[in-house]
């Protein structure tokens, strides 16, 4: 099949199936006598394997580990494990961040009146007011 029709079973852009070919994630193409790009249906399937691996938030270094255990057919279960229990980890410390951000921004509007004057609670905390400099 072309990188029109891999992109669309696969779930990921014909460019960004053409980026993780430069970047050797995935095996280049076989090119058919017109030159185009023909996938076969194992291509597919690692490439299905990477969307959703994005999907859930491993980064091309992850991805790239998770496609050479899932190639490895004497791999350990437990190395894949490892890197999700990690990157569970690594989400749940920036959404506890996330969730820090969003309680300074609701204090922040809380102390502002939003009316009509020029005093503002929030751009005097943004700007270290009343902070000491060193």
């Amino acid at each position: 099949m072309n990188i029109s029709e891999a992109a669309r079973r696969s779930g990921l852009s014909a460019k960004t199936i053409r980026y993780y070919e430069d970047i050797d994630l995935i095996a280049p193409a076989a090119r058919g006598e017109n030159g185009y790009r023909q996938y076969d249906s194992g291509a597919v399937e690692e490439l299905h394997f990477l969307a959703r691996a994005r999907e859930v938030g491993f980064d091309l270094q992850e991805c790239r580990q998770l496609l050479n255990l899932l190639r490895d057919t004497q791999r350990h279960s437990r190395h894949a494990r490892e890197l999700v229990l990690e990157k569970s980890q690594q989400l749940q410390q920036r959404i506890d961040k996330l969730v820090a951000m969003q309680s300074v921004l609701e204090d922040m509007a809380s102390r502002c009146h939003g009316d009509e004057g020029p005093e503002c609670a929030i751009l005097e905390d943004l700007a270290g007011a009343g902070e000491e400099t060193q």
